[in-house]
């Protein structure tokens, strides 16, 4: 029920057309941030392919110096690269994982796609060790496919 109410949220805050782009995608973390209690922070990065690097573009969370990675570096940068969803269970046992927060016990990125382009992600830190499932993968691919609509 919980994916259902936010998923009828989010399709709500994706049709504001008179709120920018930037501030639809801050709303979409501060409802999933807010709402699921393991994820403890939210964001959207964004490509860009000739730098090969990733941009923070919003979030919810506490704040993180990480708003430039490149492929390959850490979680993200791993996503950008093989385009596929990445659930880490626990950050601890990760040999390419970026710290942000000592507090981080999980991360899931799942790649976000425009015309068969891998152009971001949704990230997701959790404190909580192993908190997410495949439920959370299949609900934030959803939410990709909605954000797609207003990249």
């Amino acid at each position: 029920m919980l994916y259902k109410n936010l998923q009828d949220r989010i399709k709500e805050i994706i049709g504001h057309d008179n709120l920018t782009i930037n501030n639809r995608l801050i709303a979409v973390c501060k409802i999933l941030q807010n709402n699921i209690d393991y994820y403890d922070w939210v964001g959207f990065y964004f490509a860009n392919h000739e730098e090969k690097t990733l941009h923070l573009k919003a979030f919810a969370g506490e704040p993180t110096n990480h708003t430039i990675i490149p492929f390959g570096k850490g979680i993200c940068g791993q996503v950008a690269v093989s385009n596929q969803n990445f659930v880490v269970e626990d950050v601890n046992i990760q040999d390419n994982y970026i710290a942000c927060s000592i507090l981080v016990k999980a991360e899931i990125v799942i790649p976000l796609f425009k015309n068969g382009i891998n152009v971001g992600q949704i990230d997701v830190d959790s404190n909580t060790v192993d908190p997410f499932s495949e439920n959370d993968e299949r609900f934030l691919e959803w939410v990709n496919k909605q954000v797609a609509k207003i990249i």
